[in-house]
This record gives structure tokens, sequence and C-alpha cells, in this order.
């Protein structure tokens, strides 16, 4: 089990194992190469196979949503240039939380693109300070983050804008206490669609950590779980890009199907499956 955890945190069979296999992990094998590609419209995916990283493009400058492992650098910035974009034009990078397999890159790229950072109030304490929070249930075991520079708070449904491009924030906290998901629109010519960078909402914790003795931290996930049903969401990516079934339907679209990103029924379907991890991750420690 802890080989399979190593390989792969956000693997449904791992996402809920216990204790030390449940560890978040920034081993290498989430810095797999994937090849960047369009997702619709003006939204990129330039993340690795393991984690993902969203380019929101303008002509006014560029939104990166999450920067993955701090060894992703490199591979996110040649993502963003294959595509015909530069580093230099992104001007805001966003967070789902602050563990490292998803914000270990982010002070370096912010480095290197002079972006403002924004970020929920809980996220912007780890992103500008460092560290891990005492808070996090995975507090213990959680690689520490690099600090980070010109970072700043938002409050739980601003909207951020680069030139025409707007991107709402929702907190979804339990995962971890900054937790936050992204919403935007992308248009092909007429078409326009809603677009839905989720959070994790997985009950994963250091050793001993037991969630049914955080009652703040379950009425956090609980809702989280709300608001992710509530989204409008024609395109779902998930922090893990597995657990919304993205390489599925990227393999579908490239053998034809050319809705196959599409499923408006892909938010609620995430918060339903979490909701009822969570409730198994429960009954477990009853008999403990």
């Amino acid at each position: 089990m802890m080989k399979v955890c190593a390989i792969g945190l956000a693997l449904a069979l791992c996402a809920f194992a216990r204790d030390a296999d449940a560890a978040v992990s920034c081993s290498q094998s989430l810095n797999t190469p994937q090849a960047p590609f369009r997702i619709f419209g003006n939204t990129y995916y330039v993340g690795t196979h393991g984690v993902s990283s969203v380019l929101i493009t303008s002509d006014q400058g560029h939104v990166l949503i999450d920067g993955d492992l701090a060894v992703s650098v490199p591979m996110i910035a040649d993502h963003i240039r294959a595509l015909g974009f530069r580093v230099a034009d992104v001007k805001l990078i966003l967070n789902t939380h602050v563990h490292c397999d998803h914000a270990g890159g982010i002070a370096a790229l912010q480095k290197m693109s002079g972006a403002a950072i924004k970020a929920s109030p809980a996220s912007a304490v780890i992103l500008s300070g460092g560290g891990v929070s005492p808070d996090d249930p995975q507090y213990g075991i959680a690689v520490p983050l690099s600090p980070a520079a010109n970072v700043s708070a938002i409050a739980d449904g601003e909207v951020l804008h680069v030139g025409p491009i707007a991107v709402t924030a929702h907190f979804t906290p339990g995962h971890t206490a900054g937790g936050t998901s992204w919403t935007w629109t992308s248009c092909e010519k007429s078409r326009c669609l809603r677009m839905v960078d989720a959070d994790s909402l997985t009950a994963i914790s250091a050793p001993g950590y037991r969630f049914s003795d955080h009652p703040t931290v379950l009425g956090q996930f609980e809702h989280s779980f709300g608001v992710m049903a509530r989204l409008p969401c024609d395109i779902l990516v998930t922090a893990h890009p597995e657990l919304s079934g993205l390489w599925t339907r990227l393999d579908k679209r490239m053998h034809g199907d050319a809705d196959a990103m599409i499923d408006a029924s892909a938010c609620r379907n995430y918060a339903t499956n979490a909701r009822a991890d969570l409730a198994r991750r429960l009954a477990g420690e009853k008999i403990q």
C-alpha cells in the first residue's frame, strides 16, 4: 500500500488510506512529464501528469493556477512557452491548497514572472511565510513550502481580473484550512463554457489524527461539499487530474469525441464521492 501511494497520492485507493500511507507526497513520480494541451478556449493544461497546473490566457496577461512541485517549475515554464505564451506575461498566480505538490513551485514561478499571488487568508500566511500550517491534518508529515513574494489575501467569492479574464474564488476548506476552488468562463467563438479548477476534498492526515475529534474540520468539509455541488460546472479539472477523469476524457477527445471534456454533472459527482469517502474514513475511525 505504501508503494502504491508513493506513486500517486491521489489515486482513489490511496486517497483515504490511513496514517503514513496517506501522507502528502512530493515524490518525483508526481513530476512525470505531460504534454501541454488546450482544455477549452483560452484555458490550457500546463502541469505534470500527476498534478494539475492550469493557464488562462489573454492578450493583456495570463492567470496560472497552481505551481505543482518545486521540481516542476522548469516543466511548467517550458509548457507555457511551447503553447506560444511567455512566462513573463503571467500576471496572477493562484493556488488550490498549500501542499508541496500544488504550491511547491509557486515561489519560483512568481520570481520568474513577477506575478501577484492571491490566496485565501489561511493559504496566504503559508505562501508568504513558508512552512506548514499547524492546523493542517497532515501537519508533521507535510513538506514545508519556501516563502513567496508579492502574496496578498482575498475574500471568499472575490472576483480577480487580468484584462478580460475574471476568476472567482470559492473557499473549499477541509483538506487544508485555506483550500480554494476557482471558476471562470472560457469561450471558443460564440460557445462559452463554465470552467472549474477544484481543490482537493480528501480527508488525508498524519498518523494518529482523527477527523472525528475535529468537528471544525468536519464542518469545513461539509461546507465545501455543498459549495462544489452547487458550482456552475461544464468542465472540471481537479488538483489531481485523475480524480476528475481528465486523462480518460482527453483520450476520448483525441479519438474523435469533440465534447469529451464536458460534463455538467462532474462537480456534483465529485462532491458526492468526496462526502462518501469522508463517511468511510469516519466509520473506520469508530472501529479502531
